[in-house]
């Protein structure tokens, strides 16, 4: 081939340089839309492949500590949930908690544990994060399904249960708690190419984190009880997040739309942030995972 046909010659993909601070580039991002969905499905498939209750793990998971949540904050310490049965009301907050800490916690090793495969073959990186947070979402769905099986029980013991219309809201409430956890996890991911002992933190600081993300308490309990150290709930965006599922999900506690704005903003600078130490941190992790 002579210098004129190669000049002429259109090429399928131009891999170069990223220059771009926010690089999320959805066209290249859907052109590997099918290796996104390999991923998907491997994260599915594979993490209970070789476990003998396989997928009840999903299951397992949110009842035993509904349970345990119930009997030890509510029928030991106490804590009321209103005309909610207390189980009901801890198994709402955990399932959307759960997604949470699933996006953040498979997202934050991304580069540590996927390094075999991006040292060998091109492909946009963030597919790998992205994949995490349509994965759980599965996951999400599975335990979502548990808590409208026991929602109908209840409802049909005649507990005063009822859905609010705001539930129409709902997925959107869900995608938020799936982007903050994207955005935390992306940049936790980059700082454990350097820092490994970040590994070890993160278990400890979503452990501390759910205590003061009103999981298994109403907001306003916090603040009768423990007023000087209620502003940590109070600033805390998965509080509201959390709060807001239980109103839409059964009529209880209230919406605070200022704590959902205030939300909304800090998970657009904490998603664009992550993208941002990212986007940097894939030039050159290599060098140091």
């Amino acid at each position: 081939m002579n210098h004129t046909e190669d000049t002429n010659t259109t090429w399928l993909f131009e891999i170069t340089p990223k220059n771009k601070f926010f690089s999320l580039n959805l066209k290249e991002v859907w052109q590997y839309r099918d290796l996104l969905l390999l991923f998907v499905k491997r994260d599915v498939v594979t993490v209970y492949k070789q476990t003998v209750l396989g997928p009840l793990w999903y299951l397992i998971q949110p009842l035993f500590t509904s349970v345990t949540f119930t009997i030890i904050f509510n029928n030991v310490a106490g804590i009321d949930t209103g005309t909610v049965p207390p189980f009901l009301f801890n198994l709402a907050g955990i399932t959307v908690w759960n997604y949470f800490t699933a996006c953040l916690n498979d997202t934050s090793d991304t580069f540590k544990k996927n390094a075999s495969i991006f040292g060998k073959v091109y492909f946009p990186r963030v597919i790998m994060p992205l994949s995490v947070v349509i994965s759980n979402l599965l996951k999400f769905g599975i335990q979502f399904l548990i808590f409208i099986v026991f929602y109908l029980y209840y409802y049909l013991q005649g507990s005063a249960v009822s859905l609010n219309i705001t539930i129409l809201f709902f997925p959107l409430l869900v995608a938020l708690m799936g982007v903050l956890g994207l955005g935390l996890g992306m940049i936790i991911s980059s700082l454990v190419t350097k820092y490994r002992d970040f590994t070890y933190l993160i278990g400890f600081g979503v452990q501390l984190l759910m205590y003061l993300s009103a999981v298994m308490y109403p907001m306003v309990l916090i603040k009768e009880k423990l007023p000087r150290y209620g502003w940590l709930v109070e600033y805390n965006p998965l509080a509201y997040v959390i709060e807001t599922s239980r109103y839409m999900l059964l009529n209880v506690g209230q919406i605070s739309f200022l704590g959902l704005v205030y939300t909304l903003l800090l998970t657009i600078i904490v998603f664009f942030g992550g993208l941002l130490v990212f986007n940097k941190t894939e030039k050159s992790f290599i060098d140091t995972v």
